[in-house]
């Protein structure tokens, strides 16, 4: 489809090498085809994907690069064939911005997994005109209506923001592995994601455990409602513990050794990793032989991230953050890799004006 309209100059922050750190970068956002809208957004949540970008770190990133998909804001401008989105509706961005909608993975809702690939928030590749994709680390941005999500009246800006990410990372494999009331939840690992995991699993009625190397994660554990904490260098306790959960939900971001979960699964339990790792250590199949489920699971499709904002409004969950001018996004990027924050960064983008 054609442009219908100029160019729609932007601001925001770029890194322009591994070593350059965010900075302030100007530049255009597509005019509008028949099918987008324009979001002027009001939040953007902090990944580690986005620093990971940043940062070169999977060797992938394609320069000047505008991290960001956790994004909310208000649309002020739509294309003539938009339907779905209007003028002054609150909304928000994910992890995507298109698929190809035609092949049997995007007809049935799993445009996260399009074999033609989806394209990425940022970093990503236009399906029309091959430019790179800038995320929420700006004042505005252009996407295809049906990749815009309604935000539910009870869910204020700031908090709906994370949702878009850690929100749908942990809900997805809760949903799927139909986690309901008398499951048993273990969930490793108590950061951005885990502690979104713990909250999401016990509304939905399981029974939730939090698994963590570190005795001062206890007290947090309790305080977000977990029913039991196990210290996973207790080997006591670890083996005490076997064969006891339906499903672990496997959030820790870094490189590990996962064999000790999956002992502590029940016949048919599953460990679902989630967390970006770059490499496994390797896994004595014989721990598999008890019908023990490996797997992984990505962010949720489009129908699914709906729900999952619309069950956060219903249940009164909401992400624990820290709201930041877009100006420290490089020390909250250092706070990050040290763990330094309860439990997600939330960038006010009014802080660019």
């Amino acid at each position: 489809m054609a442009s219908q309209t100029n160019e729609y100059p932007a601001r925001g922050y770029a890194a322009t090498s591994p070593e350059s750190g965010m900075a302030p970068f100007q530049f255009n956002r597509r005019g509008l085809r028949d099918n987008d809208v324009l979001i002027d957004i009001t939040h953007c949540g902090i990944c580690h994907s986005d620093l990971h970008t940043a940062r070169n770190d999977w060797g992938r990133t394609v320069y000047p690069a505008v991290p960001g998909h956790e994004i909310v804001g208000t649309v002020s401008a739509v294309g003539e064939a938009v339907t779905l989105h209007q003028i002054g509706d609150r909304v928000a961005i994910g992890c995507m911005v298109d698929a190809c909608m035609e092949c049997d993975h995007c007809q049935a809702g799993l445009e996260q997994y399009c074999k033609t690939g989806m394209t990425g928030t940022y970093n990503g590749k236009d399906r029309q005109d091959g430019s790179v994709t800038f995320g929420g680390y700006s004042d505005r941005i252009v996407c295809r209506e049906e990749f815009v999500l309604k935000v539910p009246q009870a869910l204020a800006s700031d908090v709906a923001a994370p949702l878009l990410c850690a929100g749908i990372t942990t809900y997805s494999p809760l949903r799927q592995w139909n986690i309901g009331p008398g499951s048993k939840v273990a969930v490793a690992g108590l950061g951005g994601l885990g502690h979104m995991g713990v909250k999401l699993a016990i509304a939905m009625g399981a029974e939730v455990t939090v698994l963590s190397r570190s005795e001062e994660k206890r007290s947090d554990a309790a305080a977000l409602g977990a029913q039991d904490f196990l210290i996973t260098t207790d080997k006591v306790a670890m083996r005490a513990a076997a064969g006891k959960f339906d499903m672990v939900l496997n959030t820790i971001p870094v490189r590990h050794d996962v064999a000790p979960y999956l002992l502590l699964l029940k016949i048919d339990g599953v460990q679902v990793l989630v967390g970006m790792i770059d490499k496994m250590p390797e896994l004595h199949t014989g721990i598999l032989l008890g019908r023990k489920i490996l797997t992984g699971s990505g962010i949720g499709g489009l129908a699914e991230t709906q729900e999952m904002l619309e069950f956060c409004a219903e249940h009164g969950i909401a992400p624990e953050i820290e709201t930041i001018a877009m100006s420290t996004v490089n020390e909250a990027y250092e706070r990050m890799e040290a763990s330094d924050v309860k439990y997600r960064f939330v960038i006010d983008m009014a802080s660019l004006a």
